[in-house]
């Protein structure tokens, strides 16, 4: 029942709400990035993160530093929030965050079958998997030879097994037959998700259906500006899209049919939602695109916060500290490869 969340929310999510609700004060602020652009060399990087949450994941790390080192460690300390909130959590909220590492497991399964395809050494891709997305059987991925076989030998006892059933073919598995898995995977594991969210009812389904509606239309766009010039036609471009959305179903007949960046800016312009965002791009610009969500994902994130007695802040925080890793990956390259000019281009603010 919408608005009576606070009658019993606090019985079994009060703690947990009050949990993440603490990570999130310990997120980087923009005087902390500021101080990181400036950096000389990584570990001067490592110096500043000290003085934050990280600083016990990185005191032990001997110079030099690498890039890797410092992306590993802040993840870790992620995956140990994320396990211990997971540990303490009762159900929906336990589905509920096993749900946020889908996405992860998609990614994973993605990375080993690609990595695969071009000879790499399974051990190497499983080091680059994220810890979060991890299975007992990820490493058998390594022997399917088309998705049949990556649905019977591995999938088929893992979360995504559902997700499966839209990819099944017999086809051998090749670049272009990949990346059409990972985005039909990635539109039934959101459509799934939106369901059990509208499920839950109340502030959750509030606040999560349009976290997910903008994940959605964000996943539309990238499908099409990706698939310009490419064998994709606009009937399987089309069946890529979410059933759910701002831009459903109308927005998505006019993305199918766009053959240029600045037709998908046509298309979004419509929407005034999305009108601050290509405000940011001169026209044929899709460089910055990226960048452009990101800030918007943020905003919408940050402001999950602002209402009580839902679980949409377990996944905004998660988001937001993926997001903060993301940054720090970014500034480290830069200082690394002594790009400092570059820094600012893909840093997103949080607050």
């Amino acid at each position: 029942m919408y608005g009576f969340e606070a009658l019993t929310f606090n019985i079994h999510g009060g703690y947990l709400e009050a949990v993440v609700r603490g990570h999130r004060s310990s997120l980087l602020t923009a005087s902390d990035y500021n101080n990181l652009c400036q950096c000389e060399t990584l570990d001067d990087i490592k110096m500043h993160l000290s003085a934050t949450e990280y600083g016990p994941y990185l005191q032990n790390e001997p110079s030099p530093l690498h890039t890797t080192t410092i992306v590993e460690k802040c993840t870790l300390k992620l995956v140990d929030e994320y396990k211990h909130m997971l540990c303490q959590a009762t159900e929906p909220l336990s589905t509920f965050l096993e749900y946020i590492t889908y996405g992860h497991m998609i990614d994973n399964v993605v990375l080993i079958v690609t990595g695969t395809l071009h000879e790499r050494d399974v051990q190497e891709l499983l080091e680059k998997c994220h810890p979060l997305g991890m299975f007992d059987s990820i490493a058998s991925l390594a022997v399917a030879q088309n998705m049949r076989e990556l649905y019977r030998l591995v999938l088929v006892d893992t979360p995504l097994a559902p997700y499966f059933s839209e990819c099944i073919t017999s086809e051998d598995l090749d670049d272009m037959n990949i990346e059409i898995m990972r985005n039909t995977l990635y539109k039934a594991y959101l459509e799934d998700f939106y369901k059990f969210c509208k499920k839950l009812g109340g502030a959750t389904a509030e606040i999560m259906t349009d976290l997910l509606a903008f994940e959605a239309d964000k996943r539309a766009v990238n499908i099409t500006i990706n698939s310009i010039g490419t064998e994709l036609t606009r009937d399987d471009r089309k069946k890529l899209y979410s059933n759910f959305g701002l831009l459903y179903p109308y927005g998505h007949e006019e993305l199918a049919v766009c053959e240029d960046v600045d037709q998908v800016r046509g298309a979004l312009e419509k929407y005034p939602a999305y009108q601050s965002i290509f405000a940011k791009l001169s026209y044929g610009e899709s460089q910055m695109l990226d960048k452009a969500f990101y800030e918007e994902e943020v905003k919408r994130l940050c402001l999950a916060f602002e209402q009580q007695f839902h679980y949409g802040v377990f996944f905004a925080y998660m988001r937001l500290r993926e997001q903060e890793i993301r940054n720090l990956m970014w500034i480290s390259e830069c200082v690394a490869q002594n790009q400092k000019s570059r820094v600012h281009d893909s840093v997103v603010f949080i607050f």
